[in-house]
């Protein structure tokens, strides 16, 4: 059932491997040692930590014995677990060794109302003072079983209503807001992607295996495997470094691979690397064979019917970089580029769909079909259970009975009951059933979407033009030396900056053909690099007939991509434009100053 990676004196092992039986009777006892705490069914309890066994079978355990389950986000700091603990009133808490600290700080002042810690191995001696001190006993993994094995209760079954988990979004603004979703949601959606799977004829087995990265205290991770125990399939964990995600892959063998665009933008990256350093006639053979396979697909050939030789010839290499058993890729989160999209259709040699969700609709709203190239792209159509339409955005121009049909996303199904303690905002976002997404959506006559554009990520400038940013950081992420964009304006002025991650291998190539010396770093501080990427942007947006007023006027180059570090973007990589204004205000302000300085220089000319 779960498998993980031991790591022994630095040394990574091979996959430790636990069976449904044993994960069943540590769910037991984990669920009897819970009620000799004394706590009771609707109980919130939490979980803090990267994903592993333990994770899973406190979930479980909650699941059996009618408690809440309350992911605490592993990507955010004490600000956010502190204010999750409080406003969820979370009595017991499993946490991973290198947590507890963060947990036992001064700041985390809600930490006092929690009546016990459950390391997911052990705490060390001082940990169990500091939780003495405050009036909270820390237990060791081995010493909660134990206690549960000696005091066993029997499971207490949930009523299909009870909320099953309150999962908290990290949101790109404001605090945190908890997602209440029931044990009949859950159900659903398990049952919901057994009828879709039933289409088609390569189906699941008990063989599967699932790699598990993205974070558990997340939709998109928890339903997969939440569907994967269903099946009886199996779940292995990644050993926690993603930048080594490739030895996981390549160790555990997995089937199944869901991850965010970033995810498949680095193995896209990685694909094109060696493709570079093939002899040129061996670059020329795998193109033509792309350009073949590639033409049979969108002809309605199978993946696996399209070109059996060029999978054979060259595209076993992909695979087998991805582990070799890969059979399906999933990308959710945010949208993919076609041209990375229809490459890994291609070259994976495996089914490619992308999907579109939210943690209020439980994951998948919509999702693609294999083997359609007509999907490329695009989100897909509605998912099973779920009914979508287009609600029309006059101040953003759209408009679904316009050609295209274009609209905010609102999404209907059984799905979350509603925001913790937060009625108004439930209410704002639930109208007649319909969940109101917030995302601005483009349907054809098919039923298929687009996600295009963020209803939130709209301002307006002094000039009284509206800005929709989303739509402008798509166009501009396009030249070579650019890795990422965040586009910056406000109604206060006329024009727009953008803070851009510069790409670093062709950046150095660029420094080496112009004569620049130095680090990767210190070529970012360049004058030259800042006017040539700045060309560069406004070529780009000449070129997609952007507005006036849409063209950036100004940059500011960051040699660190937005991170989690700095908590510039969520755990799926949205960005947090209220936190990177404050981390980039102090260098806006000099752009702004500069622009105004050269707009006043030239009016005196």
């Amino acid at each position: 059932m779960l498998g993980w990676r031991p790591v022994k004196d630095g040394v990574i092992g091979p996959y430790i491997w636990k069976s449904y039986r044993e994960v069943y009777e540590e769910v037991l006892q984990v669920g009897s040692a819970l009620q000799q705490l004394g706590v009771k069914p609707g109980s919130r309890i939490g979980i803090y930590g990267s994903n592993c066994p333990q994770w899973i079978v406190a979930m479980q355990a909650c699941n059996g014995y009618s408690l809440i389950c309350v992911p605490l986000y592993d990507t955010l700091g004490a600000g956010a677990v502190d204010f999750i603990i409080d406003h969820a009133e979370i009595d017991v808490i499993f946490v991973q060794d290198k947590k507890i600290k963060e947990i036992l700080s001064a700041n985390c002042k809600s930490a006092k109302r929690v009546k016990g810690l459950v390391a997911f191995t052990s705490g060390t001696s001082e940990e169990i003072t500091s939780a003495d001190q405050i009036g909270m006993k820390l237990y060791s993994w081995k010493d909660f079983l134990k206690m549960g094995k000696e005091n066993p209760a029997q499971p207490c079954a949930p009523k299909p209503n009870d909320t099953c988990t309150i999962m908290y979004t990290s949101g790109t603004s404001g605090e945190p807001k908890g997602v209440m979703l029931s044990h009949e949601s859950h159900a659903i959606y398990v049952k919901g992607v057994d009828l879709f799977m039933e289409q088609f004829d390569d189906k699941m087995t008990t063989d599967d295996v699932f790699l598990s990265f993205l974070p558990l205290a997340h939709i998109l991770d928890r339903m997969i495997e939440e569907f994967f125990f269903h099946k009886g399939a199996s779940v292995g964990y990644y050993h926690g470094d993603l930048n080594a995600l490739r030895d996981d892959l390549m160790e555990l063998k997995p089937t199944l691979l869901v991850g965010v665009p970033r995810v498949y933008e680095k193995i896209y990256e990685g694909i094109l690397k060696a493709l570079s350093e093939l002899r040129p006639l061996r670059r020329l053979i795998f193109n033509a064979l792309y350009n073949r396979k590639l033409a049979n697909m969108k002809a309605g050939c199978t993946h696996k019917t399209a070109s059996p030789f060029a999978d054979m010839l060259a595209f076993r290499k992909v695979k087998a970089r991805l582990g070799g058993r890969l059979r399906l890729l999933i990308s959710g989160g945010a949208p993919l580029s076609n041209e990375i999209e229809e490459f890994l259709r291609v070259t994976s040699c495996a089914y490619f769909i992308q999907g579109y969700g939210l943690t209020e609709t439980l994951g998948p709203s919509t999702v693609c079909y294999p083997d359609d190239m007509s999907l490329v792209g695009t989100v897909g159509v509605a998912a099973t259970y779920t009914e979508l339409r287009l609600e029309e955005v006059p101040e953003m121009g759209y408009n679904p009975l316009g050609t295209p049909s274009r609209g905010e996303i609102c999404v209907r199904g059984n799905f979350f009951t509603g925001y913790y303690k937060n009625p108004e905002l439930t209410n704002e976002v639930m109208a007649d059933g319909w969940f109101h997404t917030g995302d601005i959506g483009e349907m054809n006559s098919d039923g298929i979407l687009k996600v295009i554009d963020r209803k939130k990520n709209i301002f307006k400038l002094s000039q009284g033009e509206y800005v929709a940013v989303e739509y402008l950081e798509k166009v501009y992420v396009f030249p070579p030396t650019v890795e990422d964009v965040w586009v910056y304006g406000d109604s206060f002025r006329s024009m727009l900056v953008a803070v851009v991650n510069p790409h670093e291998e062709n950046t150095m190539k660029w420094a080496e053909s112009n004569g620049c010396k130095g680090s990767f770093a210190e070529i970012c501080k360049s004058e030259g690099l800042k006017e040539h990427i700045l060309k560069e942007l406004q070529s780009v947006a000449a070129k997609n007939k952007l507005r006036g007023f849409e063209y950036v006027k100004g940059v500011i180059l960051d040699p660190i991509p937005f991170d989690l570090e700095r908590d510039l973007v969520t755990a799926t990589m949205k960005k947090k434009r209220n936190n990177m204004l404050k981390y980039y205000k102090p260098e806006i302000e000099k752009v702004y100053q500069k622009l105004e300085e050269q707009r006043v220089a030239a009016k005196s000319k």
